[in-house]
């Protein structure tokens, strides 16, 4: 690795001409998450538990960038950088047999729920054909595997998202004193005109975790970040493409110049990573605040193929059919966008993991080959769902939050700790080690993760899955 292969990093206001991989991130993370659950849970519970947005898009920022930062110090994915943790790709093999399941649901629950609102938007369309129009042009457009076109497309979502839902959300901001209250960690009571939609639980944690699990995504949206910096070809993933691991006879022989720019190429990422965050917060705040003023008051929280129906009908009788439009127009572009992010990212995931765990079948098919045996695989799968599970969106989402996004998420920050900590200094050479250590700030971020979902998995989900 030489001065050649590393360009000189972008300083001051430059830095944002080479933001991107933030809009493929944040497009794709604002989904299901924050159209479905954000508005249901605002509308049950309330502003009160906004700080579960806040915390949660918080401390998975901390896991995504810290993850990112390493990519951009060695020029290898987050799933190389696990198999470089523990013996016999042991950790790699836990990934990837739960990482396939929660696929097949996420990708599916997502598809199906963008359907319902791009049926609401366009009537003539059935909700099935447009299922099968929104996975088709979410195949398409990843289909190349080429991040300059998903870049383009979901820079575009992520404007229509924030657009739409800000302008709605504005309506029925509840001041400023009610929104200091709501970061407070309140846990309200359940309103008794929910409690049958609960299944007759007054438990809010059955709607807080769900809430948690999804902002800023899951397990793997924090993996997919490193592949977008990784098409971004930030520091010493310039170059590199996917499906390989880092070359560490280069990384060993990294100089002291070399590692300056790729420093310099962190602080590109801090920024990057910085501005997915601040969009996914003020998105999903949007969505939750509109359930709580809009849906609250009338004592609806719509589930199952309603979501988009309901919501419509109440935002164009308050504020006219622009209202309407615009909020249906946002969700649909958060749903379609996070479907398209999941086809893009879920198949580099599995083809990685396959590579690293069945080396004979990685050997015989090249990486892209991989890579689109999986698309066309969720495109089946997602045909399945649609006609066995199309009135259960809210369902599926609330059990793919609580599995790929609390379940797995407080491994996830260890496992990049020790891969930041621990695996990096040992891939590089002696001198770009000490100038590539992270700050402690990072160990301080990923530790609070882990801690905080940690205790929700331990304490709250048992709870909310077992109890009242």
């Amino acid at each position: 690795m030489n001065d050649i292969t590393i360009k000189k990093p972008p300083k001051g206001l430059m830095i944002f001409a080479l933001v991107g991989p933030s809009f493929v991130w944040a497009a794709e993370y604002i989904g299901s998450g924050e159209v479905i659950l954000a508005t249901r849970t605002g509308a049950i519970l309330g502003t009160t538990v906004l700080w579960a947005i806040v915390i949660g898009i918080f401390l998975k920022f901390w896991i995504g960038m810290s993850g990112a930062r390493y990519t951009v110090c060695i020029g290898e994915g987050m799933i190389d950088m696990f198999d470089r943790i523990g013996p016999f790709h042991l950790v790699v093999w836990v990934i990837v047999v739960i990482q396939f399941i929660c696929a097949i649901f996420s990708i599916g629950a997502v598809a199906t729920a963008a359907g319902v609102f791009v049926s609401s938007i366009v009537p003539i369309i059935d909700t099935k054909l447009a299922v099968c129009l929104v996975t088709i042009f979410a195949l398409a457009v990843a289909w190349s595997g080429k991040f300059d076109v998903l870049k383009i497309v979901m820079s575009v979502f992520v404007l229509i998202i924030v657009l739409g839902v800000i302008y709605v959300a504005g309506h029925v901001f509840p001041g400023f004193g009610e929104f200091l209250r709501s970061l407070s960690f309140g846990i309200p009571e359940v309103p008794d005109w929910a409690v049958p939609m609960l299944k007759g639980s007054k438990n809010p944690w059955k709607e807080i975790l769900p809430l948690l699990g999804w902002g800023a995504g899951g397990f793997a949206s924090q993996v997919w970040y490193t592949y977008w910096v990784l098409g971004a070809g930030y520091g010493a993933a310039a170059g590199r493409g996917y499906g390989k691991a880092a070359d560490v006879s280069m990384l060993k022989r990294m100089s002291r110049d070399v590692a300056e720019k790729i420093k310099g190429w962190c602080r590109v990422l801090y920024v990057d990573s910085s501005l997915a965050m601040v969009i996914g917060i003020v998105a999903t705040a949007a969505f939750f605040i509109a359930g709580a003023g809009v849906l609250g008051p009338q004592h609806l929280a719509p589930e199952g193929n309603e979501v988009a129906f309901t919501l419509s009908k109440v935002f164009a009788d308050r504020w006219g059919p622009v209202g309407g439009f615009l909020f249906i127009l946002a969700g649909t572009a958060a749903l379609v966008s996070t479907n398209t992010g999941q086809l893009a990212g879920w198949p580099r995931l599995l083809a990685d993991s396959f590579r690293i765990c069945l080396p004979r079948f990685a050997k015989k098919f090249s990486w892209k080959t991989q890579f689109r045996f999986f698309l066309l695989f969720f495109l089946c799968t997602n045909m399945v769902i649609v006609f066995f599970f199309e009135k259960s969106p809210v369902v599926l989402v609330k059990v793919s939050a609580i599995f790929e996004g609390l379940l797995l998420t407080p491994l996830q920050a260890i496992l990049v700790a020790i891969g930041l900590f621990i695996v990096m200094p040992k891939l590089l050479s002696a001198e770009a080690a000490r100038i590539l250590k992270p700050n402690w700030i990072f160990a301080v971020g990923l530790i609070i993760a882990f801690l905080v979902f940690g205790y929700f998995c331990v304490f709250q989900i048992p709870s909310a899955l077992f109890g009242n």
